[in-house]
């Protein structure tokens, strides 16, 4: 009997070994490199209130971070795998995430190295973006615009002539100052500061005139400074920025499952409650956004199958 029930079990093992070895050979790209690795690296921002950005204890949150952890579910599900959150022990098998913080001229060279396996940032999805990387469906709308010194009486860039702007390194902000600086007489300056926190500190400090960047993290540093109450954001928007998951190009497996994930989380409500949980309410750390969702935002929502 003993020795039958050992080589019921054997067979059963050769079984599942054969099974998971041909789902194995069935998976490509993305999925393929997850599922022998065993975890799924993501991407993610330090300082991009309230989408990418730091809790007290040190930990990654908001809300392009919830919306890559609902697609780590279903990459988990697709596989037939436990997802394992990141602090979760060690013994503990399946998908398990591994959070991997990334600076803003880094995130989409590290997209295509193969680094992270999805960028949950403040990203803009553009064509000249997408000519190395693919997106998501897009999640959140911004644009440009300028943060300056309330007292400063600066209403638009033409109000900046022969002074300074800083801009994040690697930023669309960057891209679109330098394109309107000569539209000015004298043409404005243009420096980069290596990250957005970085930035800030400079239009503080005096270093520069104003910070250029989307207008939802600029009302973000107004939010979470003290002496952010000393600034306002100004002038019309210079660009439009729809905010996008970056994933890697040529990969239409793991491009159909984002693209599935975002249609369940649509679908379920669950992208409507996370734009309340971090653009309407108050935030774990404290602040309140109080942005409520543009009409353009509520039909792509929609679109996806957003209940009404």
């Amino acid at each position: 009997m003993i020795r039958l029930l050992l080589a019921a079990a054997l067979a059963l093992s050769a079984a599942c070994g054969s099974a998971r070895a041909d789902d194995d050979t069935a998976l490509t790209g993305t999925l393929k490199t997850i599922n022998a690795r065993g975890t799924i690296l993501i991407g993610y921002r330090t300082t991009s209130l309230p989408f990418s950005f730091l809790n007290k204890a040190g930990q990654p949150i908001g809300f392009s971070v919830d919306i890559c952890h609902g697609i780590a579910e279903d990459v988990a599900r697709a596989l037939h795998r436990d997802l394992i959150e990141a602090d979760a022990p060690a013994w503990q098998t399946g998908v398990r995430i591994v959070y991997v913080p990334v600076a803003a001229d880094e995130r989409l060279p590290k997209v295509v190295s193969g680094a992270i396996d999805l960028e949950c940032g403040s990203t803009t999805a553009n064509a000249e973006r997408g000519k190395t990387v693919a997106f998501s469906p897009v999640f959140f709308l911004s644009g440009t615009k300028l943060l300056v010194p309330a007292k400063s009486g600066i209403t638009s860039y033409r109000g900046l002539a022969g002074r300074t702007v800083v801009v994040g390194a690697g930023t669309t902000n960057a891209d679109v100052m330098r394109k309107l600086a000569n539209r000015v007489s004298p043409p404005l300056n243009v420096v980069e500061a290596p990250n957005l926190d970085a930035a800030y500190a400079m239009l503080v400090a005096g270093k520069a005139d104003a910070f250029a960047s989307d207008d939802i993290l600029l009302a973000g540093y107004v939010a979470t400074h003290p002496e952010g109450h000393g600034f306002t954001i100004a002038g019309d928007y210079l660009s439009f920025e729809p905010y996008a998951i970056t994933l890697r190009k040529d990969d239409p497996a793991f491009s159909d499952l984002v693209k599935d994930s975002f249609t369940r989380m649509a679908s379920e409500g669950t992208l409507g409650r996370l734009y309340d949980r971090w653009l309407i309410h108050r935030l774990p750390t404290g602040e309140t956004m109080g942005v409520p969702m543009n009409p353009y935002l509520t039909e792509m929502y929609r679109a996806l199958g957003q209940p009404d």
